[in-house]
């Protein structure tokens, strides 16, 4: 049982408000042991706080770099994003046992989210990871990612350091080389993004915070998945490219695995 392939697939979606609220959306897919479950997330940030919920029910995803259509019944959930910038598509780690695949369909999106009776527009980002390696088996200690978004430019980054390290960062569509990665600078080539005013928007063991609320999940997990600790912000983004300086906003995180 122990061997049995493990399978995951992911979707991320977000979206930021011009005056900063936050919706940052999951559905996400396990096959393991004979077992598939589902499982999708909802957080919110506004000015009534911070607010995660999750849902053991399948959402519906679908689309391509151009759209990406949304839905999730249980929590009202029903969105459109609508691609802006180039899609960028990249291995980020492969062994015998399996791979991860990171798909960054929109790393700039138009996007409008309805939650219940509330409706969100902003700019967004699109991404679908695909993994067929156990994440307690990835040879991790530390993962920095995030992205900013403007409505002219785009940057994602990966800094994933352990016994593999594969750094990088893309810029409206291109890979660059990934110079420094920290909770307020980012410095790639051609471009470099401070951020500042930093909301949080999760803290804690993932044992504590995300699958708190998805027992089913919890149980069939090992335990030392649990003890990964996430730090997830939404902060002001100043980035400079070239002789541009764009304002827009930034959602990124730190993930310890050895914490």
């Amino acid at each position: 049982m122990a061997d049995s392939p493990f399978t995951l697939t992911k979707w991320y979606l977000d979206c930021v408000t011009a005056t900063g609220d936050a919706a940052i959306f999951y559905s996400a897919e396990i096959g393991w042991r004979g077992i598939s479950l589902n499982c999708s997330s909802l957080l919110t940030a506004n000015e009534a706080g911070v607010r995660s919920r999750v849902s053991m029910a399948r959402a519906r995803v679908v689309g391509d770099a151009q759209r990406i259509e949304v839905s999730q019944r249980t929590m009202g959930v029903e969105g459109a994003w609508s691609g802006r910038g180039k899609s960028f598509r990249t291995t980020v780690y492969q062994c015998e046992e399996g791979l991860v695949d990171w798909n960054c369909l929109q790393p700039e999106s138009a996007v409008r989210l309805r939650v219940g009776d509330t409706t969100i527009e902003g700019e967004g980002y699109a991404e679908w990871l695909t993994t067929t390696l156990a994440p307690w088996r990835l040879p991790m200690k530390q993962l920095r990612w995030g992205r900013f978004v403007s409505d002219r430019h785009s940057l994602v980054w990966i800094d994933w350091q352990g016994s593999h390290n594969s750094s990088f960062a893309v810029l409206d569509g291109r890979r660059c080389t990934l110079r420094k990665a920290s909770e307020e600078v980012i410095l790639a080539e051609g471009a470099s993004l401070k951020m500042s005013e930093s909301l949080p928007l999760r803290a804690g063991k993932v044992g504590a915070t995300v699958l708190r609320f998805a027992p089913r999940i919890k149980r069939l997990l090992p335990r030392s998945l649990a003890s990964i600790e996430e730090h997830k912000w939404r902060s002001c983004g100043v980035l400079e490219c070239g002789d541009e300086v764009s304002n827009g906003w930034v959602i990124h995180e730190v993930v310890d695995w050895d914490s």
